[in-house]
Formats: C-alpha cells, sequence, structure tokens
C-alpha cells in the first residue's frame, strides 16, 4: 500500500467511565442513589471542577466556610424533634422520621480538598435544602432542587443529573412539562437566594424555618416537601 491508513483508538479514562456509566444509570433510573454518587467520584478528577471551585471562590460567605471545613456531626432526630413545632429542627425530623430515612444516607467521602469539603457539606444537607425551598421529592422536585442547586454552586453533577432524568423522562414518556416547570422554578429560587452552601443549619435548629427563609430571601414552591434521599 502507497500509504499507511492510522487508525486512532479512544479509550475512555477510569474515572470518566464511571461518571458515563453512573449517567447511563440515572438516566435508566432516576432513584439510582449509586449511579448519582458514581457520576459525582467520576467528575471529581475532571476541568469541570476548575470552574465549579473558581465559582465557590468568588462568594466570600462560601469562602469563609472552606476555610473553616465546618462540619456538624448527624443530627439527633429525637432531640430535634424537642424543639418547636415551627423550627427548622423540629420539622427536619418530623419529615425524616415520616419518611423513615437515615440523615446518612449518602455515600462518604474524606475531605482532603475543597471540593470533597463541598460535596460532603451537600450531601449532609441535601435533606434540609428541600425543606427550606419547598420542592419535593418526586421528580419533579429533584429536579427543581438540582436546578437550585446548579443556579447556587455552577455543579457540574447538577448539569448530570438534571440531563440524565430529561432523557429518562423523554424515554418514558413522563411529565416532561413538569420537570421543565420545576427546573425553571429551581434555577429562578438559586439565582435570588443567597448561598446555601455558607449556612451552618446545625448551629440554628431552634430558628423558626419561616425566619431562615426570610433571611435567605426565599419564597418557597408550592407543595409538600417530603424528604427522600437523592
Amino acid at each position: 500500500m502507497g500509504a499507511a491508513m492510522l487508525e486512532t483508538k479512544t479509550e475512555l479514562s477510569p474515572h470518566i467511565l464511571k461518571a458515563v456509566q453512573g449517567f447511563m444509570g440515572v438516566a435508566d433510573n432516576p432513584s439510582n442513589t449509586d449511579a448519582v454518587f458514581d457520576i459525582a467520584d467520576g467528575l471529581r478528577h475532571t476541568a469541570l471542577y476548575e470552574s465549579y471551585l473558581s465559582y465557590a471562590y468568588s462568594q466570600p460567605a462560601i469562602v469563609q466556610i472552606l476555610k473553616e471545613r465546618y462540619l456538624a456531626p448527624t443530627p439527633d432526630l429525637d432531640k430535634l424533634l424537642q424543639y418547636p413545632s415551627d423550627s427548622l429542627g423540629y420539622l427536619y425530623a418530623f419529615r425524616m422520621k415520616e419518611a423513615k430515612l437515615d440523615p446518612e444516607f449518602y455515600r462518604k467521602l474524606s475531605v482532603d480538598d475543597d471540593y470533597s469539603y463541598i460535596a460532603l457539606r451537600i450531601r449532609q444537607t441535601h435533606d434540609i435544602w428541600h425543606l427550606v425551598t419547598g420542592f419535593g421529592t418526586d421528580l419533579t422536585g429533584e429536579m427543581g432542587i438540582q436546578a437550585f442547586s446548579l443556579a447556587q454552586t455552577r455543579s457540574p453533577l447538577a448539569v448530570m443529573l438534571l440531563s440524565a432524568t430529561v432523557l429518562y423522562t423523554l424515554k418514558n414518556a413522563g411529565p416532561l412539562s413538569e420537570i421543565m416547570a420545576g427546573i425553571q422554578q429551581g434555577w429562578q429560587l438559586g439565582e435570588k437566594a443567597k448561598p446555601f452552601l455558607a449556612q451552618k443549619w446545625e448551629e440554628h435548629w431552634e430558628k423558626p424555618l419561616s425566619e431562615w427563609r426570610a433571611e435567605l430571601d426565599v419564597e418557597p414552591v408550592n407543595g409538600r416537601a417530603t424528604l427522600m434521599p437523592s
């Protein structure tokens, strides 16, 4: 042969492959929490998180909590039920017990840099975000909270989860209009609200939920925010 033909072979790195497999897992079943955490673990080693961290560093309140690496112990739900019935602590504990949920439902990870701290902190407080925003945990509510997270943090994980769930909805002829409405609500709410990531919720369990919302510029969405892991 006069000219050699070059064959190119593209291989995905293990972490990218893990993220892709996680994406497909969520597209098949949005309730697959292992797939969600596989996406997060896979994306961790990509350049996408450089812009994610840059956005966090642009917000002084988040920079402060990053310096502190503030983490709270796992909440004692029975103790929280002793707070006033309108408090964040009581309402959080009530919802968690009602849904028979474990506050430590998430995959654990060690905190050894700013990314791992942010990831763990968001996992710890995910259900608090649900409660404060008013988003439920049906498919529409979960997409709302992911859009909220995207607006607040510019999270690549949120982008992947939103995309995978829209694919799932299309494939299963689901309520696409409701899903897109929830995404729009979440984005608008997240753009307006003060940074949730900067809050030390656990130091003020006694504060009424209405006060938290007022202080953070949150007008909760309609609907019952029954908590479920995501």
